[in-house]
C-alpha cells in the first residue's frame, strides 16, 4: 500500500532554490533524516525533479550510490562510468583513473543545463568528483549525513528533509489503517507517531500492524511500542533519537512475526543484492516456493519487504541492514554458511539452465548437485531463459564476491565462468570482466588449471569486444599455455580460434589464416564439427576481407551447411551476413537483401544486440547501394546506438563511416565531411591504420570538390597506412587512390 505524503515544505526549499539561481553550477545538499524517504521507492527528490524535468533541457543524470546499504556503496569511479556512457561515452573510452574521468564528465557537462541527482550518499569523497566544475547545471545530493564537507568547500545549500509535522503524521497514520481498524483517537494516533518519532518509514510499519491486528486496542499496540523503545534507551549508546526510535519499529515489528516469517527476514539479509526473487528466497529460507511466497506476504504486509514485481522483492536498504545485523546475531556461522551456500548454489544451477538455452552450443562446467534444499529454475524456451537474465544481471557480481569474501573459491570460479554463457545477449563484456577477475583468482588459488583456463578465454573474449587487443592476446596466450600443460585440445583450439579473430580485427590476414586453421583442424580431430564450421566461417570472412572473392565463396556455404545441419542459429546467422557481403560486392543485390534479413532475423529472435548491431552495418550498406538512403541512415544509426551500449568503438566508427557515405550519395558532403572526420578521429585514437587509410579515402572524396588539395593530404596520408598491407583488398584501393593522385599532378 503507498500512501502519498504531503511534504510541501520542502518542495518549497527546493523550488526556491531553482527560481533563486543566477546561472552557474549550483549545489544542494538534502539531509534526510533516516526513514523520512519513506517505505519503497517513493522519494520527494525524485518526484520533485519529474516536476521540474523541462527547466533542464540537456536532461538529468542519476545514480543511487547506496551510501547505507549494507552491501558495496557505489563509488565515484563506478557514478562516473555510468554518467559517462549516459553522456555517450562508449565504456571503453571511460578512464580508468577517478581524475581523468571526472575532468571528461566535467568537460562534457560544461555547456550543458543538466539536472544531477545523487541519491543516498554516506561521504563527500563519493560526491565531490560528481560535481561539475562550472556551467549551469543544478545537482541535488541526498544523505542521512550533513555533509558538512560540502558546504564548507563546495557551497551547497543545505536543505533538511525532517520528520513529519504531528498533524500530517497522524493524517498518514489515518490513511493506512482507513478502512481495517474502527476509528482511533487523534491523540493515540499522535502518541504512536512520537514514538515513531514523525518517521514516514516507522510510520508506514506501525500502521500496518495496526491495520493487521483491528480488534487489538491502540493502548496494547502503543504499550508494546513504549517497552521496545525504553529497551533500546536503555542500550543506547549515543545514537539520534530517530535512528533509535526506527530501530525500536523494526524490531517491534519483526518480534511480531510468527517464527518462520522472522526466520526467512534475517536470512534474506545474507542474499547478495538488495532485490532477489521468489526462488532465490526459497533457496535461503529452505522452504518450498508456495510456502516462502506466504512468508513474503507476511513481510510484505508488515512493511519490512517491498514487493516490485510478481515474483521479485526489495529491501529499503535500513531494513537490509537491520536483517543483515539479525542474522548475524540470530543465527549461528554455519547456519549463515549454509544459507549463503543454498542461495550461491541456486544461482550456480539456474544460470547452467539458462546456458542451455542462451549458448546451447558450449560445453557445461562440470558441477555438483544442487544442494537438497535449493530447486533451480527450468526454462522452457530462449525467452524465459534471457528474461531471468536481464533481471538477475545485477545480482551476478555480488554473488561472485559473497562468494569470495566467505571463503568459497571454488564456488566463485564456476559462478564466473557459468554466468558468462548466462549474460543477457544485450549486456556488455564490460560488465562481466570484473566478476570474471574475481573468478580467475579464485580459481588459481585452487589450481584449477581447467577453470582459469575458461575464464582466461572469456577474457579474451570480451577485451576482444573492447577493443582491448594486446590485454585480448595476453589472456588467450596464457589460456593456450594452460590448455596445451593440461592436453585440453579442445580449450587449445578454442583459444587459437578466438586470437585469429583479434588478429582479423588488426588485419594482420595471414596470422588470422592461420589460427583459423589450426583450429580447424583441432575441431575436426575431436569430432567437434559445430567449431570447426564456426572456424571455416571465420576463413570466410578473413578471405573477403582481403578481396579473394572465389576463394570466400567456396567456403561459405559448406560453412553455411555445416552450421544449418547443426541448428546453430548463430553460426548461421553470421554466414547469411558474410555471403551477403559477399554477394553485394559481386553486385546481386537482390540475394545481398535476402540474405542480411534472414541474418537479421535470427539477430532479433536471439535478442542478441551484438550481432543486430554488426549485421546492420551490412544492411546499411546494401540500402545505401539501392539509394534507399532514407532507411540506410536508419540501419547505421541503430548499429552506432548499439555499438555505443556495447562499447565497441571500432564498429561504431564504421556506423558513422556508412552514415558518411550516405550523405555524399545524397549530395550532402558538409555532413559526410563530419561523419567521416569522426570516425576517422576513432580509428587513429585506436591505432588501427587499415580503417584510418579507409576513412581518410571516404573523407578525401567528400572534401576533393570543394578543396582538393585538402583531399590530397588525405589520400597521401591513406597511402603511408596502407604501406603493410599486402593483400588483394589492399592493392587495388592503394593503384586506385595513386591513380587519383597521378590524374590531379596532371
Amino acid at each position: 500500500m503507498n500512501t502519498f505524503v504531503n511534504r510541501s515544505d520542502e518542495l518549497g526549499q527546493l523550488n526556491a532554490v531553482l527560481a533563486d539561481r543566477n546561472g552557474g553550477r549550483v549545489v544542494v545538499s538534502v539531509h534526510v533524516v533516516a526513514g523520512t524517504a519513506g517505505a519503497g521507492k517513493t522519494s520527494l527528490v525524485l518526484h520533485w525533479a519529474h516536476q521540474v524535468k523541462d527547466q533542464f533541457p540537456d536532461g538529468q543524470l542519476f545514480v543511487n550510490l547506496r551510501g547505507y546499504d549494507p552491501g558495496e556503496p557505489v563509488t565515484a569511479a563506478q557514478a562516473l562510468q555510468r554518467f559517462l556512457r549516459a553522456l555517450g561515452v562508449a565504456p571503453a573510452e571511460v578512464p580508468q583513473d577517478v581524475d581523468d574521468a571526472a575532468a571528461m564528465y566535467r568537460s562534457l557537462i560544461a555547456d550543458r543545463r543538466v539536472l544531477i541527482l545523487l541519491d543516498n550518499a554516506a561521504t563527500v569523497s563519493q560526491v565531490r568528483p560528481l560535481l561539475p566544475g562550472g556551467g549551469d547545471s543544478l545537482v541535488v545530493v541526498t544523505s542521512r549525513s550533513r555533509l558538512a564537507g560540502l558546504s564548507v568547500r563546495d557551497g551547497a545549500q543545505r536543505i533538511t528533509l525532517g520528520t513529519l509535522p504531528e498533524l500530517e503524521a497522524v493524517a498518514l497514520l489515518r490513511a493506512v489503517t482507513r478502512g481495517y481498524r474502527p476509528e482511533d483517537d487523534g491523540d493515540k494516533l499522535a502518541e504512536l507517531a512520537r514514538l515513531c518519532a514523525r518517521l514516514p518509514l516507522a510510520l508506514r510499519i506501525a500502521a500496518e500492524r495496526a491495520a493487521s491486528h483491528p480488534h487489538m486496542r491502540l493502548d496494547d499496540l502503543i504499550s508494546d511500542l513504549r517497552d521496545e523503545s525504553a529497551l533500546w534507551d536503555a542500550l543506547s549508546t549515543g545514537i539520534d533519537d530517530e535512528a533509535e526510535a526506527i530501530r525500536s519499529v523494526f524490531t517491534w515489528s519483526y518480534r511480531a512475526l510468527p517464527a518462520h516469517s522472522a526466520r526467512l527476514f534475517r536470512l534474506l539479509g545474507l542474499h547478495p543484492g538488495a532485490a532477489f526473487s521468489l526462488p532465490a528466497a526459497a533457496a535461503l529460507g529452505e522452504a518450498t516456493p508456495s510456502r516462502t511466497r506466504q512468508l513474503l506476504d507476511d513481510l510484505v504486509g508488515a512493511h519490512l519487504l517491498e514487493q516490485t514485481a510478481p515474483d521479485r522483492y526489495e529491501f529499503h536498504d535500513l531494513l537490509r541492514a537491520y536483517a543483515t545485523d539479525l542474522a548475524q546475531a540470530e543465527e549461528s556461522s554455519d547456519q549463515r554458511q549454509a544459507a549463503r551456500r543454498r542461495v550461491l548454489s541456486w544461482y550456480l544451477h539456474t544460470a547452467d539452465a539458462a546456458q542451455t538455452w542462451l549458448y546451447p552450443s558450449e560445453d557445461h562446467l562440470p558441477l555438483p548437485e544442487p544442494l537438497p534444499e535449493v530447486t533451480p529454475l527450468v526454462f522452457t524456451d530462449y525467452n524465459a531463459a534471457v528474461d531471468w537474465s536481464e533481471r538477475e544481471q545485477g545480482n551476478f557480481l555480488p554473488a561472485v564476491r559473497d562468494a569470495v569474501r566467505n571463503g568459497m573459491d571454488g564456488t566463485a570460479g564456476q559462478l564466473a565462468t557459468i554466468l558468462w554463457f548466462a549474460r543477457p545477449a544485450s549486456s556488455s563484456e564490460r560488465d562481466w570482466l570484473e566478476l570474471g577477475r574475481f573468478g580467475l583468482e579464485a580459481a588459481t588459488r585452487r589450481e584449477d588449471q581447467r577453470a582459469q583456463t575458461r575464464l582466461l578465454i572469456n577474457m579474451g573474449i570480451a577485451h576482444r569486444a573492447l577493443n582491448n587487443f594486446s590485454e585480448g592476446l595476453d589472456a588467450l596466450g596464457r589460456a593456450v599455455t594452460l590448455a596445451r600443460s593440461s592436453q585440453s585440445r579442445y580449450d587449445e583450439a578454442q583459444a587459437l580460434n578466438l586470437m585469429g579473430l583479434i588478429h582479423l580485427r588488426q588485419r594482420e590476414l595471414d596470422l588470422a589464416d592461420t589460427h583459423f586453421g589450426q583450429a580447424m583442424t583441432v575441431f575436426r580431430d575431436l569430432g567437434n564439427g559445430q567449431r570447426a564450421a564456426t572456424a571455416l566461417s571465420n576463413i570466410a570472412s578473413t578471405r573477403l576481407s582481403a578481396g579473394c572473392l572465389p576463394e570466400a565463396a567456396s567456403v561459405i556455404d559448406e560453412a553455411l551447411a555445416a552450421h544449418r545441419a547443426l541448428a546453430n542459429r548463430g553460426g548461421e546467422g553470421n554466414l547469411l551476413r558474410i555471403a551477403a557481403a559477399l554477394r553485394l560486392e559481386e553486385g546481386d543485390t537482390d540475394a545481398a537483401r535476402r540474405s542480411i534479413d534472414e541474418a537479421l532475423d535470427i539477430a532479433l529472435a536471439l535478442r542478441d544486440h551484438t550481432r543486430e548491431g554488426f549485421w546492420l552495418l551490412t544492411l546499411g550498406d546494401i540500402q545505401r547501394t539501392t539509394a534507399q538512403h532514407g532507411d540506410a541512415l536508419t540501419s547505421y544509426q541503430r548499429s552506432a546506438m548499439l555499438h555505443r551500449r556495447l562499447g565497441d568503438r571500432s564498429r561504431e566508427a564504421l556506423a558513422w563511416r556508412g552514415t558518411g557515405q550516405t550523405y555524399a550519395a545524397m549530395d550532402r558532403r558538409g555532413e559526410a565531411t563530419t561523419f567521416h572526420r569522426q570516425a576517422a578521429a576513432v580509428h587513429r585514437d585506436l591505432g588501427d591504420t587499415w580503417q584510418l587509410a579507409l576513412e581518410l579515402d571516404h573523407l578525401a572524396a567528400a572534401v576533393h570538390p570543394e578543396d582538393p588539395e585538402t583531399a590530397r593530404g588525405h589520400w597521401i596520408e591513406a597511402l603511408t597506412h596502407l604501406t603493410p598491407y599486402t593483400d588483394p583488398r589492399a592493392t587495388s584501393i592503394r593503384a586506385r587512390i595513386e591513380a587519383l593522385l597521378n590524374r590531379a599532378a596532371d
